[in-house]
């Protein structure tokens, strides 16, 4: 990273753009204005201006539950197809456009071109270094950074903030602190790599959960409900490493590590190898079909964001990491 004498400042953050209103951006936006922000979205595609007001509403509900800042409100969202006007006066962006390098490199370019050089430059990418991303802003490629949330937003506390080879120290710091400020928890990366943290993990789960339906092992339901109902319930309250820990008794880490670290390590070794082929997709679009047949789509997002707000809410009772 370069060094912090450059034009990223920290300027209190009052407004933020959106740039692009699919899932990610939308709940982004819900987000922001509920914590009395106000927003500027853009979007290209149309209809999205109703579309975003709608999932916007659709959001507030959890969001009020949740509480709400002083002045919060879905008023406060403007909208416009054009994405140099969004972030002309925009204290903080954030990108949500395809996850595609070349759509990034051709869309930060525009709004390197136009957003003040205090301003960062944030992109929910899931899995780009921002490094690459950065190449389309000539003028100040230190202020890009990678912000990745993760799904929904605005329920999610996660955000991955995530340097690039020439973003400065002052922009890294003004992303944690901005982010912090809106009751994120945010983590930074020490280095850049494709799919940051979280998702290289459930890349792996993922991996494996493939190789079993691959194998027959097991139903895509049965694997969904292995997760959902066993270890899933403790990741959801502490980490990986904290679980391992706790399950050692007295001995924590340590035990677990000399007596249950061999059989895992053979574990390790017996891990499928899946190739995602036409077949594999099939039967896994399959298995999800079959598990959500009498399922109504718009109220399985309303249940799960509802415990997401019962655990939230639990968790904010406690001095859990």
């Amino acid at each position: 990273m370069t060094s912090p004498d450059d034009p990223v400042t920290s300027p209190a953050v009052r407004r933020v753009a959106i740039v692009g209103t699919g899932v990610i951006g939308a709940s982004w936006a819900a987000h922001f204005l509920a914590h009395g922000l106000d927003v500027i979205a853009t979007d290209p595609a149309p209809g999205s201006e109703d579309r975003l007001r709608a999932d916007i509403r659709s959001h507030w509900p959890v969001l009020e539950q949740l509480g709400l800042a002083d002045g919060a409100s879905p008023d406060r969202l403007t909208f416009t197809d054009d994405p140099a006007a969004a972030v002309a006066d925009a204290d903080y962006v954030q990108e949500n456009g395809p996850e595609r390098e070349d759509v990034k490199r051709a869309l930060f370019a525009v709004l390197d071109a136009s957003a003040r050089p205090d301003v960062v430059l944030a992109s929910s990418s899931s899995g780009l270094l921002p490094s690459a991303i950065a190449r389309g802003c000539p003028e100040h490629p230190e202020r890009v950074v990678v912000g990745h949330p993760f799904n929904p937003p605005h329920l999610i506390p996660l955000v991955e903030v995530v340097p690039g080879e020439v973003t400065s120290e002052a922009a890294m710091d003004t992303a944690m602190a901005f982010y912090r400020a809106v009751g994120k928890r945010p983590i930074q990366l020490r280095q850049e790599l494709p799919g940051h943290i979280g998702n290289r993990l459930q890349a792996a789960l993922f991996r494996e959960a493939y190789s079993l339906v691959e194998r027959g092992v097991a139903s895509v339901a049965d694997i969904d409900t292995a997760i959902s109902c066993g270890p899933g319930l403790r990741w959801a309250v502490l980490g990986p490493f904290v679980n391992l820990h706790l399950s050692g008794g007295p001995g924590g880490l340590a035990h677990v590590l000399e007596h249950l670290g061999p059989p895992m390590t053979a574990w390790w070794a017996d891990l499928g190898h899946p190739e995602l082929t036409p077949e594999l997709a099939r039967a896994l679009v399959a298995g999800v079909d079959e598990e959500l047949a009498d399922v109504d789509p718009a109220d399985l997002v309303a249940q799960r964001d509802e415990v997401l707000n019962t655990l939230l809410a639990a968790k904010s009772r406690t001095t859990l990491p």
